[in-house]
């Protein structure tokens, strides 16, 4: 029988309505077709057949089909990952609520999770991290500003956007295929703005390769099935050498002579990198001194310093990106009960709590600066808020979330 997670009532007080079982709907076309775009989705029905896909699967997939999506070509333009400053794209992903939130689904979750980890061999606080990264613990699956026609949003890319369009052409098909094997109805087919899908947002091609169905319904179906689309990310980790029972990395102490960027990145052995002076940051001895490791410093010597393990590297080829591999790596700590950075990042401001971010998009809306979600994410939305307070009370317009600001608020 087909496992679909449920929120109780008490992890609903903490997690909010998540996303399990829920009603998928394509996303609607523009009132004006595009004639170029039709041509385009008519020709690509004979690149599609000639790979496999069936002629009655493509026309499902595209009806209602007629203009490109412009609010995907905005967000190819825009990827936190690899604009934001690290501790932005941390504080927006790392804090108490996801951590809380996380705790509670390793609770509610405990029984797949342990038969997860035992056929992956994968820790389950990274899994769950992932998940909230991914798509908030499922509750972006039910946003409509988020989600999208899959078959709309990756024929925008391959039609309109030059360094996509391989991309969007290959995954289009994967996707496709998807459906033709019966794993998603047409209709459902779901995903980011680049065809990301299910609770923990698989590229098609990727889905194709690691799917894994926990459940046994005989699908693996990420995205309504928690377990199916945990396990399919454990079996992506797995394949590309988590190391099962050993950690991302560590915070460490850099020695001085060792700072001004030397070593950055340099592979050594943890028992090489003790020899030369570098310690745990909570005083703790470094273990496995037998294992190699990077040294990285995101934010450069004011920032703490990593040493970085090879499933650091391992989480990479979720996301090519070390903010998100440190972000899940950070999360996942705190899931599992660690405390969090021993040095701070040198951010210049006072950070604000979870719940001081939610009063300040709070301020910001009722002076009628912001109009995006109250979610306590500071985003392009929020930093012109603050940007456009800054102004008028004199304050340096940099955009940050900071208890002067905050302050300012409350005072007038």
């Amino acid at each position: 029988m087909k496992y679909f997670t449920r929120l109780s009532s008490r992890l609903a007080a903490v997690a909010g309505a998540a996303a399990v079982g829920f009603a998928l709907t394509l996303a609607p076309g523009t009132a004006r077709a595009d004639a170029g775009f039709q041509r385009w989705i008519q020709s690509f029905e004979n690149t599609a057949a000639q790979s496999g896909v069936r002629r009655d699967v493509y026309r499902r997939a595209f009806a209602g089909v007629t203009s490109p999506d412009p609010d995907v070509l905005e967000k190819a333009r825009y990827q936190p990952e690899f604009q934001s400053k690290v501790w932005d794209y941390i504080d927006n992903r790392v804090n108490d609520m996801q951590v809380q939130t996380g705790q509670a689904y390793r609770q509610q979750l405990s029984g797949w999770l342990d038969r997860i980890e035992s056929r992956f061999g994968v820790d389950r606080d990274i899994l769950l991290a992932i998940w909230s990264m991914e798509t908030d613990y499922g509750r972006i699956l039910q946003r409509d500003d988020v989600m999208k026609s899959l078959p709309r949003s990756l024929a925008t890319l391959a039609y309109q956007d030059q360094r996509r369009a391989k991309f969007a052409r290959q995954q289009l098909i994967a996707a496709l295929k998807i459906v033709q094997d019966g794993h998603i109805k047409p209709n459902e087919l779901i995903s980011s703005w680049a065809g990301a899908m299910g609770h923990t947002q698989f590229i098609p091609t990727s889905y194709r390769a690691y799917m894994a169905d926990m459940d046994g319904d005989g699908h693996a179906n990420i995205w309504e099935s928690v377990p199916d689309a945990l396990a399919t990310a454990a079996n992506l980790l797995a394949k590309n050498g988590w190391q099962t029972g050993k950690t991302w990395g560590y915070e460490v102490r850099v020695p001085a002579q060792y700072r001004g960027g030397k070593l950055e990145r340099d592979n050594r052995s943890i028992s090489q990198w003790a020899s030369l002076g570098f310690t745990r940051a909570d005083g703790r001895p470094l273990p496995n001194i037998g294992d190699r490791a990077n040294l990285v410093r995101m934010a450069g010597d004011s920032g703490p310093a990593f040493l970085m393990m090879k499933n650091f590297f391992v989480l990479k080829s979720y996301n090519n990106a070390d903010k998100y591999a440190l972000a899940v790596g950070m999360l996942g700590d705190r899931i599992g009960g660690f405390s969090g950075l021993v040095n701070d990042w040198p951010r210049g401001y006072t950070p604000l709590s979870m719940d001081e971010r939610f009063e300040l998009q709070k301020r910001l809306a009722s002076r009628g600066l912001y109009d995006g979600k109250i979610d306590g994410k500071i985003g392009s939305g929020s930093k012109g808020a603050i940007i456009a307070v800054q102004s008028r009370a004199g304050l340096p317009q940099d955009g940050n979330p900071s208890k002067e600001v905050l302050n300012y608020l409350r005072q007038n």
